[in-house]
C-alpha cells in the first residue's frame, strides 16, 4: 500500500469523526432547545391560568385620579 493513500486514508477518517461530532453536538444543542421552549411554555400556562377565572370587566372602570 502507498504511503500516500494510507495518510489520506487516516485524515479521511479523522475528519469523518471529526463531522460526527460536530452533528451530534448540534443534535444535543435542539434538543435542549425544544426542552427549554416547552418548560417556558408550560411556565407562562401556569401563570396564565389563574387569570381564566377573572370576570371581562375588571379592571376596566379603574380611577387612577389622586
Amino acid at each position: 500500500m502507498d504511503p500516500t493513500s494510507l495518510i489520506t486514508a487516516l485524515v479521511g477518517a479523522q475528519t469523518g469523526m471529526v463531522q460526527l461530532a460536530v452533528a451530534a453536538r448540534l443534535a444535543r444543542m435542539n434538543t435542549d432547545q425544544v426542552a427549554s421552549a416547552a418548560k417556558l411554555i408550560d411556565a407562562a400556562q401556569q401563570n396564565f391560568d389563574p387569570l381564566a377565572n377573572v370576570a371581562a370587566s375588571l379592571g376596566t372602570n379603574l380611577d387612577v385620579s389622586a
